[in-house]
């Protein structure tokens, strides 16, 4: 039986090393013929899950509270934007709610590290996604020494605290982090550049951030290590392969919702008595 992508993408015990995990790998599916012939019936799916997930938490006299949530990390040009227009854009919008963490504003920065967090939660029955995270502030703020080394070392535990709040109250967390090597990062950079419909995504601090690989690297490895749990585990997605980072995602967001496995719910009324009423209407 062929292993699931939850299985095959899970990171792997700690440490982790990075520089053993390749970046253009395609587990899971023979070549990109495979994975786009694949995607039209893995969106359909994907898309009546979400469906479901929704009405479930909407319809019936019992609505259920599950609730899903995306988190995607990576390097600058890993793709985040990129899962976030061809993975949950498949998905019905009204279900969706998409939150994208720039650094924090003085209100923010007045409160802590997971004020801002909790306020984009995705409630009972939607699908919510993070481009960037609550792990920017063992990322960022590690590599550029913005707070205190004891300051982000207590929040590894506080994150898995957080996250297993999250699962008792009905939130499934799915963790990405996404996998660019630094030479696919450089191509990807110069091609905007070169792009005159790209150079509005071109940021000259991404060359800045780009000198710090080893110590984000670094970092991330920590990340791994530290907050995979059983409760909500980190899947190292191989990004270098746009089309593969996709077919992932997508793979893992189904199985995800297959295990909340959400039922269409009963209808709360007579609906014999309420189709008379329409045609008597």
């Amino acid at each position: 039986m062929a292993k699931s992508f939850t299985d095959l993408l899970r990171a792997p015990e700690s440490p982790v090393n990075l520089t053993k995990l390749p970046a253009d790998a395609h587990p899971g599916v023979r070549s990109k013929k495979d994975a786009l012939n694949a995607l039209p019936a893995l969106d359909a799916r994907l898309a009546d899950l979400q469906e479901r997930l929704f009405a479930q938490s909407h319809g019936g006299t019992d609505p259920a509270r599950a609730s899903l949530l995306l988190v995607l990390q990576g390097m600058d040009t890993s793709g985040k934007g990129g899962t976030v227009k061809h993975v949950a854009g498949v998905m019905d919008p009204g279900g969706l709610r998409i939150t994208s963490f720039k650094a924090p504003t003085e209100e923010e920065l007045s409160h802590d590290f997971l004020w801002r967090i909790r306020k984009a939660l995705p409630a009972a029955g939607m699908v919510g996604v993070f481009d960037r995270s609550y792990y920017e502030d063992v990322l960022i703020v590690r590599v550029r020494d913005l707070v205190p080394r004891e300051q982000w070392e207590l929040r590894y535990g506080l994150i898995n605290e957080f996250e297993q709040e999250l699962a008792d109250q009905g939130t499934t967390v799915v963790k990405c982090f996404l996998h660019i090597s630094r030479d696919e990062q450089k191509q990807r950079l110069l091609a905007r550049l070169d792009d005159s419909t790209k150079l509005w995504k071109y940021n000259a601090g991404d060359v800045d951030e780009r000198k710090l690989w080893p110590a984000y690297q670094e970092a991330y490895e920590a990340t791994l290590d530290l907050t995979s749990t059983a409760t909500a585990p980190w899947f190292v997605i191989p990004a270098d392969r746009k089309w593969y980072r996709n077919f992932a995602i997508t793979n893992l967001l189904i199985e995800a919702l297959e295990r909340i496995d959400p039922k269409w719910p009963p209808a709360g009324y007579d609906v014999e008595k309420e189709k008379a009423r329409v045609l008597a209407s």
